[in-house]
């Protein structure tokens, strides 16, 4: 009887394990993937921010700036409510933001920035020549300030790239998808 069990529980874990595995994931996924390019920038937790600091978790990275109007705090609040849905699982995820406006996102103003959609988010600053490499390296165009009244905005990439608990980068999300779709990867993501 125990046997049977444990044999049912096994082929069971097996049809789990199979089914992540062909399970497509909602976002654009990198094919086939690669190692997530590390970097070392200013944390808004006051340490280093290294991206390979977070092997063994499912990273989801954006850039954005705090001063955003529009498509920033859209995007940083769908992260949020993705990571509430995943419950016990948003253990395993970590949210992590590069500012593409140095001259105005210190480590200070990201942190209480980040923490009014989740504590347990972390920015990434540094200089201009640090955040231009890593922007390089991963793809994300910036462009010159439009002046407003009483500031600038800045135009820049919007996607979030998913990164494997190995540190390889799987996929991109474009903006404008639901936590529902951040959610269903991310669980797919902790299962591989």
């Amino acid at each position: 009887m125990i046997r049977s069990l444990v044999l049912m529980l096994s082929l069971l874990a097996q049809g789990a394990a199979v089914e992540a595995a062909d399970t497509p994931l909602i976002a654009g996924v990198f094919d086939p993937p690669r190692l997530a390019p590390d970097f070392s920038l200013l944390g808004s937790n006051g340490t280093e921010l290294k991206l390979s600091r977070y092997r063994g978790k499912v990273v989801l990275m954006a850039f954005g700036y705090t001063s955003c109007a529009a498509v920033c705090p859209i995007t940083l609040g769908v992260l949020a409510q993705a990571r509430k849905k995943l419950d016990l699982a948003a253990d395993d995820v970590q949210i992590l933001y590069i500012t593409v406006d140095p001259e105005r996102d210190d480590a200070a103003r990201m942190r209480t920035y980040l923490a009014a959609f989740d504590p347990n988010f972390i920015g990434g600053t540094g200089t201009p020549p640090q955040l231009a490499a890593v922007r390089a390296d991963y793809g994300i165009s910036v462009s010159g300030k439009m002046p407003f009244p009483g500031g600038y905005g800045l135009n820049h990439s919007s996607s979030i790239y998913l990164i494997d608990r190995g540190g390889s980068l799987r996929a991109m999300m474009p903006y404008g998808h639901s936590a529902d779709d951040f959610a269903h990867d991310v669980r797919i993501l902790l299962k591989r």
